[in-house]
């Protein structure tokens, strides 16, 4: 079995692997390893400046099958101090998934940086958590979990730290920001407030705003989940690495009884 979630094919190709299948169908994937397929292709994007990435928003068009994907990325907006970016995913010729990200030129504002968060507990004051016997195999069982507050398939807000046991993509070491998207999409996920087999949440799009650059192998979620009562949602977490906050996440979902 592989050690990644994907393999790379060339020309912008990937394989995708069990490790990323979601918990619901073993055909589609969990959305993070998509959502940092596209953020990788977005680094890779060549800047005239240092340039940090601000905001990433990901649009999800549709599902995305455990099949090849290609990914394409381009500077839609260039500029010596700002620069809108963007990315698209695709399968089988149908476009899955697209990103657009603000990236920002780095300045020396440490004098005067200040965050509004609260940093978490560590992650081994946290509790080893594990897939529910009822949701599928594939990318919950790629990763390595700590609950602070809350556990999967416990409704309710939680609080938790994640780890990749597999590589993004096969002979590649992540980036602090493609660890932090490979587990930003699971907020929704970790802080449901109903049965999973009774009720469908599902986002539609993940907007991660960042005011600092992750660092290292973890990546925390204190996450909790908004409903209103005509079939909307709204799932925030506020996302750290081992130092810290380091910004937040929020997805819009669609929530409707199963069935």
């Amino acid at each position: 079995m592989s050690d990644a979630f994907y393999e790379p094919l060339g020309d912008g190709r990937f394989d995708s692997t069990v490790h990323s299948t979601g918990p619901w169908s073993p055909k589609t994937q969990h959305l993070g390893p998509p959502s940092a397929l596209l953020v990788r292709a977005l680094e890779a994007l060549p800047a005239a400046a240092p340039m940090l990435v601000a905001r990433v928003t990901v649009e999800i068009l549709g599902p995305v099958p455990v099949a090849e994907l290609s990914v394409s990325a381009g500077v839609e907006r260039p500029g010596r101090s700002v620069e809108l970016l963007g990315a698209e995913l695709s399968a089988g010729g149908r476009t899955v998934a697209r990103a657009r990200a603000w990236r920002h030129a780095r300045s020396d504002t440490s004098a005067v940086a200040v965050g509004v968060d609260e940093p978490l507990a560590p992650p081994e004051d946290g509790k080893p958590m594990h897939r529910p016997e009822s949701w599928g195999f594939g990318y919950l069982d790629a990763m390595e979990w700590r609950a602070l507050v809350g556990h999967l398939g416990e409704p309710g807000p939680a609080t938790v730290w994640a780890r990749q046991g597999v590589d993004l993509v096969a002979g590649e070491r992540p980036t602090g920001l493609q660890r932090v998207f490979v587990v930003a999409d699971s907020g929704n996920g970790v802080s449901s407030r109903m049965n999973p087999l009774e009720w469908l949440f599902i986002n539609s799009e993940l907007t991660v705003h960042l005011y600092r650059e992750p660092a290292g192998e973890w990546v925390g979620l204190d996450a909790t989940t908004a409903i209103g009562p005509d079939g909307v949602g709204s799932a925030f977490s506020v996302l750290h690495d081992s130092n810290g906050p380091v910004g937040r996440g929020a997805q819009a979902l669609l929530v409707r009884p199963q069935g």
